[in-house]
C-alpha cells in the first residue's frame, strides 16, 4: 500500500537530529522468554520490539549465516558453481558437532553442501565449503569478518565458520537480524533453500531443526543455534500478503521455547502493525524553484521506497518536513542530494532521508542567468 504524506516546506537546513528509541512507541507490552530478541520489518528496517539487541551474545550456529551469504557470494560471482565438486579434507570429515555425513574420496557438489550446511547445520559442510571458497577455513572467516563489516555488522566477530565457542566468537541480535535481512534482499534464488524441511545425504536423513517450518505456513526460514552457553536460539522470517518480518530469539530454555516465543514475537509484529509505502522510487514528491537553470522547476523524490512500519491505526500521528537550502543554484545532476525530508511519529522524530534531484537539469542561457541574478539581488 502506498500512501502519500503532505510535505511542509523549511527553507533552511538544520543539524540532524538523534532518533528516538523505537521500543518506546510499542503500542502493547509483550514479555518475551529469552536473554535477548529483536523483531524488525524487512521493508522499512525498523525494530518493532527487543530487549538487550545490542548484547554480546554466542551465536552458535546462527554463524552460517553469514558462511552461507559468502558462498551465496561466491556464486554471484561465478567463482564457484553449484554443480562444482568439492573435495573433503580429512579436517572436515572430522569436525566436531552437526553433521550431514560427508566422507574423504567421495563426491559431493557445493549444491549438496548449502543444503547440508542450511538444512542439517553440517558443521562438516561448513568446513567443507570454506576451504572450497577460501582455501581454508581461516581464510574464509576473514572474508567473513570483511562481509560483516561491510553490512553494518558493528558488534560481530568470527572466529571460525560452524559457530562452535570461542573467546572472541560473538554477535548480537541486532546485528543478526541485519544478516538475516540482507540473505532475503540480496540473494532471493537461494534464500528458497532455508524453507527445506529435511534434506538426505549419504542415505541419512535430517529434519530441519527450525520447527516453525511444520507450524506456521507463513514461515519460509532462517536458522537454528544451541551450545550450552548461548542456549536455544532461533532466526525466523516470516511472509503475510505483502509483509515480512524477522525475528531472532536468542537463550531460551529449550527447543519448545524458542519456536514458541519466536511465534509469539510474529503474531504480535502482523497484528499490532502496519508497514506502508510512503514514497515510492524516483516519483515526483515536490518541485523546487531553481535559479540560473534552463528551466526554473526542479522535480524531487527519493531514490528508494521509502517505507515505514507504524502501529495500526496510528498513521495519520507520521508528518513529514523536506529541508533544503535556497537559491538552489543550476546545473543539478539527476540523484544528486539538494535536502533532506525528516519524519516524525507523535511529535518525536524517527528517521530521515536524503531528497534527491530526478531530473538533470543545465545551466540557463546568459540571459536567463543574468536576470536570475537580478532577482535574487532584490529578493
Amino acid at each position: 500500500m502506498t500512501r502519500l504524506l503532505p510535505l511542509l516546506l523549511c527553507l533552511f537546513v538544520l543539524p540532524a537530529i538523534a532518533q528516538e528509541d523505537p521500543f518506546s512507541r510499542a503500542p502493547q507490552s509483550l514479555s518475551v522468554a529469552a536473554k535477548s530478541y529483536i523483531l524488525t520489518d524487512f521493508q522499512s528496517g525498523q525494530t518493532l520490539i527487543g530487549e538487550n539487541v545490542h548484547e554480546r551474545i554466542e551465536p552458535a550456529s546462527l554463524t552460517k549465516l553469514m558462511g552461507a551469504y559468502v558462498v551465496f557470494s561466491a556464486l554471484y560471482q561465478k567463482r564457484v558453481t553449484l554443480t562444482q565438486n568439492v573435495p573433503v579434507s580429512e579436517r572436515a570429515w572430522r569436525a566436531e558437532g552437526s553433521r550431514m555425513f560427508i566422507e574423504p574420496n567421495k563426491a559431493v557438489t557445493i549444491d549438496e553442501l548449502m543444503r547440508g550446511l542450511i538444512v542439517q547445520s553440517g558443521n562438516d559442510a561448513s568446513i567443507a565449503l570454506a576451504e572450497a571458497i577460501a582455501g581454508s577455513e581461516s581464510a574464509f572467516v576473514q572474508i567473513m569478518n570483511k562481509e560483516a563489516s561491510r553490512l553494518g555488522m558493528r558488534n560481530t566477530r568470527f572466529a571460525n565458520s560452524t559457530g562452535l565457542p570461542h573467546p572472541e566468537h560473538y554477535s548480537t541480535a541486532y546485528d543478526l537480524a541485519l544478516l538475516a535481512a540482507a540473505i532475503i534482499r540480496d540473494f532471493p534464488e537461494y534464500y528458497p533453500l532455508y524453507s527445506l524441511r529435511e534434506y538426505t545425504h549419504n542415505k541419512i536423513t535430517q529434519a530441519n531443526r527450525n520447527r516453525l517450518l511444520w507450524l506456521d505456513p507463513n514461515v519460509d526460514g532462517l536458522k537454528t543455534g544451541h551450545t550450552e552457553a548461548a542456549g536455544y536460539c532461533l532466526i525466523t522470517s516470516g511472509r503475510r500478503s505483502d509483509r515480512r518480518l524477522i525475528s531472532v530469539v536468542i537463550g531460551t530454555a529449550s527447543d519448545t521455547a524458542r519456536t514458541l516465543e519466536s511465534q509469539r514475537l510474529l503474531n504480535y509484529g502482523f497484528q499490532f502493525y502496519d508497514t506502508v509505502r510512503l514514497y515510492p522510487k524516483e516519483h515526483e514528491v515536490v518541485a523546487i524553484q531553481l535559479w540560473k537553470g534552463a528551466q526554473d522547476k526542479l522535480k524531487t523524490g527519493f531514490g528508494y521506497d521509502i517505507y515505514f512500519s507504524l502501529p495500526r491505526n496510528e498513521a495519520d500521528k507520521l508528518k513529514a518536513r523536506m529541508e533544503y537550502k535556497q537559491p538552489l543554484m543550476a546545473p543539478i545532476n539527476a540523484g544528486q542530494k539538494v535536502g533532506v525530508v525528516k519524519f516524525t511519529f507523535d511529535g518525536k522524530p524517527v528517521a530521515e532521508h536524503p531528497l534527491v534531484a530526478l531530473e538533470t537539469v543545465s545551466a540557463g542561457n546568459f540571459v536567463g542567468r543574468a536576470w536570475d541574478s537580478m532577482r535574487l539581488l532584490f529578493n
